[in-house]
């Protein structure tokens, strides 16, 4: 796997790059595209860093894997292309925000590239999946990667807000400091859990104050 990754993650996350856990994740991502369907496309596999560099980070969102069904996946959590229906959990997400800001949101189409752009880093725990078969690329390091962000993130940055919903994203966050950033904690946005206190959490509204607090602009969400 050729890896093309903006560049202040490139030399934030060298050691991880260089060792030999993602020596044998690159061989294994690697074989899989060559003998199969694969999301994301191979380009947008680093999309979440290549929108969001390591010193623009002010927001992490941290989902679980990519969306494996055609169109979806573009590398960033819970985003969809432009033209694609919005799933479940972003349509609760969209109801979330409605309820927060009393303003349409599900009118929107699922594509969240705008919140990278301003800082939001869309990031999935596993940053491919095998066509039509969820998890199926889990076990295989790129969990170790992306547990090495979130440090490096948590040990090198001040005053960033992690938004942790559901108990799979609460437990990779569980070492933040949470004296030098905020973590939210809520149920996921899924149909299944939404409604026991994903609906009704404010986290966004209480990221940006965060942020306004601590003298960086808020997101436009």
């Amino acid at each position: 796997m050729n890896v093309k990754i903006e560049d202040s993650w490139k030399a934030v996350l060298a050691d991880e790059f260089s060792s030999i856990y993602f020596t044998r994740l690159a061989a294994f991502v690697k074989e899989a595209y060559a003998k199969g369907v694969v999301y994301p496309p191979g380009k947008y596999i680093f999309e979440a860093f290549n929108r969001t560099p390591f010193n623009k980070v002010k927001v992490v969102i941290l989902g679980q894997d990519p969306y494996h069904e055609p169109n979806q996946a573009h590398g960033l959590c819970f985003s969809v292309r432009k033209g694609v229906q919005v799933p479940p959990s972003l349509v609760n997400i969209y109801k979330e925000l409605e309820q927060e800001y009393g303003t349409p949101f599900l009118n929107r189409d699922g594509d969240l590239t705008h919140w990278a752009d301003q800082g939001v880093l869309l990031l999935n725990a596993t940053l491919t999946v095998a066509a039509g078969n969820a998890g199926s690329h889990q076990g295989k390091g790129w969990e170790m990667f992306t547990d090495a962000v979130v440090a490096k993130l948590a040990e090198q940055r001040e005053h960033l807000v992690f938004l942790l919903w559901g108990s799979y994203a609460r437990r990779k966050g569980a070492f933040i400091n949470r004296q030098r950033h905020l973590v939210l904690e809520a149920p996921h946005p899924s149909p299944l859990s939404a409604f026991r206190g994903f609906i009704g959490c404010g986290h966004f509204k209480q990221a940006n104050d965060y942020l306004a607090a601590h003298g960086q602009s808020p997101i436009v969400w």
